[in-house]
């Protein structure tokens, strides 16, 4: 039984060929209606639980990234809203199967009309990530979705609509995860070694690039963040979110 580091990056190698040769043309088209979102005044709203908050910071607020981009979370309800703490604290998954929060994360968001969404979640099949979907596409809002479609398939809708993620999006991008994520097996039954956080973020990242490059093309100045931690990355990086004043946070 091959179940050792040297194993799992032979897995990881061969799904990240798998992704970057079947998805280029949904990251192509996803990253399309990110530019027409940016060029229009628009900003990425990316949302994420669990695990999946992750690719949601690889799109929204990192360096190397795009500067119109907000982090959309469970937390915001207490951040910026009123709910107590104790409501973070219940079981793990708990509030993310919970459709009833997707609606006050959409409310107190700084959310305009011509605002893109990229959602991430691996299983798709939550109640809060599909109620924020079903939200976000009645509000005529373009919608990414970032997940595994051979897990969410695998797996009834938790949500009261039976719908999933994928069902809901404009653009699909396929992680290639399998059914439970992991990928190396364990003796007495089971897996581990999780893949899905590495290939979303390559697609996150493919995404991204793919953006950049539309922007140049179409004459514009990307605004991507340099590091904090290079000289004059502060300076530069509070001059681009000045732009933006009031339409993205860089909160917890």
């Amino acid at each position: 039984m091959n179940i050792g580091a040297a194993d799992y990056v032979h897995e990881v190698k061969a799904l990240v060929d798998e992704v970057s040769h079947t998805q280029g043309a949904a990251v192509r088209k996803a990253a399309g209606l990110l530019v027409g979102s940016l060029m229009g005044g628009g900003i990425i709203q990316a949302f994420g639980s669990g695990h999946s908050e992750a690719i949601a910071m690889e799109i929204a607020g990192r360096a190397g990234g795009l500067v119109p981009s907000n982090r959309l979370a469970l937390r915001d309800v207490v951040l910026y809203g009123d709910a107590p703490v104790d409501v973070l604290l219940g079981a793990p998954g708990e509030l993310e199967r919970d459709p009833s929060i997707a609606q006050r994360i959409y409310d107190l968001a700084p959310v305009q009309p011509q605002d893109v969404f990229v959602l991430i979640s691996s299983s798709g099949v939550n109640g809060s990530v599909v109620e924020l979907a079903s939200i976000v596409k009645d509000r005529g809002h373009g919608l990414v979705a970032l997940t595994s479609v051979q897990h969410s398939t695998a797996m009834a809708s938790r949500h009261p609509s039976g719908r999933k993620l994928l069902d809901l999006a404009d653009v699909v991008l396929d992680n290639g995860a399998p059914y439970g994520d992991a990928v190396l097996p364990l003796p007495d039954g089971g897996a581990f070694g999780a893949v899905s956080t590495i290939t979303s973020a390559l697609l996150a990242q493919m995404v991204v690039t793919e953006v950049v490059r539309g922007l140049i093309e179409a004459g514009r100045t990307p605004p991507v963040y340099r590091s904090a931690n290079v000289v004059g990355g502060d300076e530069h990086n509070r001059a681009l979110d000045d732009r933006y004043a009031g339409r993205i946070r860089r909160g917890a």
